[in-house]
């Protein structure tokens, strides 16, 4: 279902402030807790900001894709496949964190800077069929304040265990 203006506004705010609530969440786990998981098959908090950066970068990539390409193709992934196949707790933390909040300040100034009419555009997703730029802005602008989320409940789980 496409956006009216207001939904996609408040989306967009959303997006634009979801790096700073993950550094935020970040920031609140104490270092000895970040690599500890909650339970097999389940990530540290340290591997939630890796897979953050991983999928930030690439949805910097899908939006682009949508706006610009005449008939997109939005490839889908396997994040767990990801997070073993690039050993994300041997990635900087930090370096994931600065590439989040830099992916999603360039990606928000250009999302500003938008015509209204840029909006509505479709491409096909390689595992959920039609995929446009609304899809996008939904999935995106919660992305962030979903693992923030998370991360908080790794960190609630680690204190009580």
């Amino acid at each position: 279902m496409a956006f009216d203006a207001m939904t996609r506004e408040s989306f967009l705010r959303r997006y634009a402030q979801g790096a700073a609530l993950l550094r935020q969440a970040w920031d609140e786990v104490p270092a000895e807790a970040r690599t500890w998981r909650p339970g097999a098959g389940r990530w540290s908090a340290h591997e939630v900001v890796v897979h953050c950066a991983d999928s930030e970068t690439y949805a910097a990539i899908r939006i682009r894709l949508l706006l610009a390409e005449a008939e997109p193709l939005v490839v889908g992934y396997d994040e767990t496949t990801w997070a073993k196949r690039f050993d994300y707790h041997a990635s900087d933390p930090e370096l994931a964190l600065r590439l989040v909040e830099t992916a999603r300040a360039h990606t928000a100034a250009m999302l500003d800077r938008l015509p209204e009419e840029a909006w509505g555009r479709m491409g096909r997703h390689t595992q959920s069929g039609p995929y446009g730029t609304d899809d996008w802005l939904r999935n995106y602008g919660e992305h962030l304040e979903v693992h923030a989320a998370q991360i908080r409940r790794n960190l609630a789980a680690w204190q009580a265990r």
